[in-house]
């Protein structure tokens, strides 16, 4: 599955006020991560994604993603438990105008086709060869 959330982000939309663009998954492994930076965002729409009240990308915590005609790209495993599947992205600008939207596509599996077996999985079924 993948899910695909966006959002142009307003002169209003600062460092102290940034948009919370809820993102309501499924329960599984995140797998693919794509933020989509347009031509014309010039390094100043900024990205942060939370779960619950923790930054998970960028790793670092306080940094962001940014960039211009740019998808930034990465794979992931990071699991989403039933009942704490909602994330949230913080979207913010300093451009004066020209906004341009940013878009975030999420890549999500469940955790049986990502991990077929379990590491007690594999060991008890390599103790009964």
């Amino acid at each position: 599955m993948f899910y695909t959330f966006s959002h142009t982000p307003v002169i209003t939309n600062t460092a102290a006020n940034p948009h919370k663009l809820a993102m309501d998954l499924t329960a599984g492994i995140i797998h693919q991560v794509d933020v989509l930076f347009q031509n014309g965002c010039g390094h100043e729409e900024f990205v942060q994604i939370f779960h619950g009240g923790s930054q998970i990308w960028p790793s670092n915590r306080g940094e962001t993603l940014r960039g211009n005609a740019t998808v930034i790209s990465f794979r992931e495993f990071y699991e989403l438990k039933p009942g704490g599947v909602d994330l949230t992205a913080r979207i913010w600008t300093t451009l004066p105008d020209g906004y341009k939207e940013v878009i975030i596509s999420i890549g999500l599996l469940p955790k049986r086709i990502i991990q077929p077996l379990s590491f007690e999985e594999l060991l008890a079924a390599a103790a009964g060869i």
